[in-house]
């Protein structure tokens, strides 16, 4: 029983997977299920066991890039030794290579804009990172890292619409190695005008202590 169990588990999760890099592709009007079928190496009875439609597959790529999300925020969340800024950093970074190598994450950042998902964005990852970092904007308030003149709310915005604009302009330019140093880019442009000009002296004197590493994603993978 456990062996089937073992073996039902791997085939509905290397279905996820070629859903995941067909979506990222295609898109969803344009998926196609004979391309999943072949990627995975599953036969069709085995695809209809675990999923309905299609639409039911789209949703588990997309619950599997969530689990993702919130296993990288949580991770680095944990992380109290780091001051709220550092953790930000580690953890945007992660989700930055995710972008870069993690096809489950690709696709749903292809997934949510469809018009068949968008009403649903705001239970995407996306939402799952701003809230972590709202949080730990809120951490840095309490530390007195952040100027008396914003708030955490205000810095979460900004940091969020910059991270989504660099996202954007990776795939316009079709550039995605350069996610993660976008990503940096951002953070620290917004840390810039918002952060207190103590931490932002001490930080420009030894640079960043954080970073994401390829055995990150495998955690999850």
């Amino acid at each position: 029983m456990a062996r089937q169990q073992e073996r039902a588990r791997r085939t509905r999760a290397a279905i996820i997977g070629s859903a995941a890099v067909e979506f990222g592709k295609s898109g969803y009007a344009a998926a196609s299920l004979n391309r999943i079928l072949e990627g995975s190496h599953a036969t069709k009875g085995a695809m209809y066991f675990h999923f309905d439609s299609k639409e039911d597959l789209a949703r588990a790529v997309m619950e599997s890039a969530l689990e993702r999300y919130r296993a990288t925020t949580s991770r680095w969340m944990l992380r109290a030794e780091l001051d709220p800024y550092e953790i930000l950093h580690g953890m945007n970074d992660e989700i930055a290579m995710r972008f870069e190598a993690d096809v489950i994450v690709q696709a749903e950042f292809r997934l949510i804009i469809e018009p068949e998902f968008y009403g649903e964005i705001q239970a995407s990852g996306g939402t799952v990172l701003g809230n972590a970092a709202e949080e730990l904007a809120t951490r840095a308030e309490k530390a007195g890292q952040l100027r008396a003149d914003t708030d955490p709310a205000k810095f979460t915005r900004v940091l969020s619409a910059a991270l989504a604009g660099q996202r954007y302009l990776a795939d316009l330019l079709a550039e995605p190695s350069q996610i993660r140093p976008r990503f940096e880019e951002a953070l620290e442009v917004v840390l810039e005008a918002m952060a207190t000009p103590e931490w932002l002296a001490k930080w420009r004197a030894v640079g960043w202590q954080t970073s994401a590493s390829p055995e990150d994603l495998k955690l999850e993978a």
